[in-house]
């Protein structure tokens, strides 16, 4: 099984699920998406698996200065938007296998079920 997390080290999220990861003995790959943005391919995929209303990191600055517009955005148009800025993207995100899965850090027992531990 591989397990990646996307997201950034300063945020509080990401590392309390980095934290829960390690003290749980689980092994995953963690990518800054600050240092290496996901490309749109990735983003296309994500949006496939968990459609583009959970990925939005709607507490961001990012996504505040977007505006009213953003309400009637399709898929596709968020897709564009993720590809361009990084941090409209809620984090962490969690893929497995390739597939996203999860994104946020809430309960814990979402997360073991979501990645099939």
């Amino acid at each position: 099984m591989s397990i990646q997390v996307y997201g950034i080290p300063s945020c509080g999220t990401c590392k309390k699920a980095l934290t829960w990861l390690q003290d749980n003995g689980i092994n995953y790959e963690f990518i800054n998406t600050r240092e290496t943005p996901p490309t749109r391919e990735q983003i296309q995929n994500w949006v496939k698996s968990l459609s583009f209303a959970p990925m939005r990191n709607t507490s961001g600055q990012s996504y505040r200065a977007l505006g009213d517009q953003k309400k009637t955005w399709t898929d596709e148009r968020w897709i564009d938007a993720f590809t361009h800025d990084a941090m409209l993207l809620k984090r962490p995100l969690f893929v497995k296998d390739g597939t996203a899965v999860l994104v946020g850090f809430k309960d814990e027992a979402v997360v073991q079920e979501k990645l099939g531990l």
